[in-house]
């Protein structure tokens, strides 16, 4: 069984930054065996995530039955993993994606007249497909299902063919399907193909087909277009929301910035990808708290009027910027993998390093991922107090006060 009051656990995306994720996991796994609480009870009945984050939350959903091993089995998946585990990173794997991808791009009208060089990606991604069989055995979460150790699933993906934004999930019940603008939510069935396509990175990794309304659509990263990430899991039902992101929520203020001349491709890549994968989740926490603000100030009799209702949320996000942790790992790329994005303008290590916001989503190498897992772990601890309140798992300390959020039902 799960626990009450239902709890939301909300993944987001960001390549090889959902090594945090895994890292912030283990952590609350040990201050919740620490606490002494029921550990036979799922703390997450619902558990929604989002490109790299969609595979993690599918892993842990179908180990609902025992979430700590759930959580160690994933955590040996990432401190463990290679590169050419998630995509071909040797010399010829590299050549026939990205190399040809970027000569398709430069002199493409030439070549394609003589020869059918269709580059679908930057990376070929035919590896994560194999990890995937092995990673989430997806066959035991109907069994999660119906023992009712989870209440529900959703993953998100975005799709090439409709323009929509769409939720997939599957719960304990049937659960009215949701539609706003340009988004939509269909239950069913989660097969792999709805992680590779969750988690298929524009331009980096290629789309993948998925059967909807009897047609086949192609779908591409669910971060994109997701103008409302907290959404699919208050619909399934949660009452409150743990969100663990993959990328800092601020920026310090007063941070140097360095002219470095035009931006390098690299550059303007990972700007572009760090806003696919982090602006819409701070912009949903902000809208969050400026409706609590707003709500404080009506009067009870008000209040009982509206169609709002209170969420409590609490937010994990790396304390430190990953795209500088990335600059000191990203000689750790495979050596072909690292000649193709120089031509981008990735190179260096540590302060001469260039393009590692690119880099950041890319280095599923050990070194990297462990660091992240580590960083993960260390934001727990330095909120322990916080996350012993936020879940009841002990005491909580003196004069804190737990921070309530609300979302519109509409949203």
């Amino acid at each position: 069984m799960y626990e009450t009051p239902l709890t939301g656990l909300i993944l987001t995306g960001g390549g090889a930054r959902a090594a945090y994720q895994v890292g912030v996991l283990r952590a609350l796994a040990r201050l919740r065996r620490d606490s002494g609480a029921d550990r036979a009870r799922n703390p997450f009945g619902v558990i929604v995530g989002t490109s790299a984050g969609a595979v993690n939350a599918a892993a842990l959903a179908c180990g609902a039955d025992d979430l700590e091993a759930a959580v160690e089995r994933l955590g040996q998946v990432w401190h463990d993993i290679h590169a050419d585990q998630v995509y071909r990173a040797d010399s010829l794997g590299v050549i026939r994606s990205g190399a040809q991808w970027l000569t398709m791009l430069s002199i493409g009208w030439v070549i394609a007249r003589w020869r059918r060089a269709r580059p679908r990606s930057l990376l070929d991604n035919g590896p994560l497909a194999d990890l995937l069989q092995r990673m989430v055995p997806l066959p035991r979460l109907r069994l999660m299902l119906r023992s009712r150790h989870l209440h529900g699933l959703a993953v998100s993906a975005s799709s090439y063919t409709s323009g929509l934004h769409v939720t997939f999930y599957d719960a304990v019940a049937r659960i009215e399907p949701w539609t706003r603008s340009q988004r939509i939510a269909v239950q069913g069935r989660i097969s792999h193909a709805h992680l590779l396509a969750s988690s298929a990175i524009p331009f980096v990794f290629p789309a993948a087909s998925i059967e909807l309304d009897g047609l086949a659509q192609w779908f591409g990263d669910g971060s994109m277009r997701q103008t409302a990430p907290i959404s699919p899991a208050v619909h399934l039902g949660a009452q409150r929301l743990l969100v663990i992101g993959a990328g800092r929520m601020h920026e310090p203020p007063g941070r140097h910035i360095a002219a470095t001349g035009y931006p390098s491709l690299a550059q303007i890549a990972g700007h572009a990808l760090s806003n696919i994968f982090l602006d819409a989740l701070a912009v949903d926490v902000e809208r969050m708290r400026r409706i609590n603000h707003t709500l404080s100030l009506l009067p009870e009799a008000a209040l009982a009027r509206t169609a709002l209702r209170p969420i409590d949320v609490l937010v994990i996000a790396p304390s430190q910027r990953l795209d500088d942790l990335a600059a000191e790992y990203q000689k750790e790329l495979p050596l072909p993998v690292r000649t193709l994005l120089r031509g981008m303008g990735v190179t260096g290590q540590g302060r001469d390093a260039r393009g590692a916001a690119l880099a950041s989503y890319l280095l599923f190498e050990q070194p990297y991922t462990r660091a992240l897992m580590a960083l993960g772990e260390a934001d727990v601890q330095a909120r322990r107090d916080e996350v012993m309140a936020f879940f009841g798992w002990g005491a909580p300390r003196q004069g804190w006060q737990r921070a309530t959020s609300v979302l519109q039902t509409a949203d």
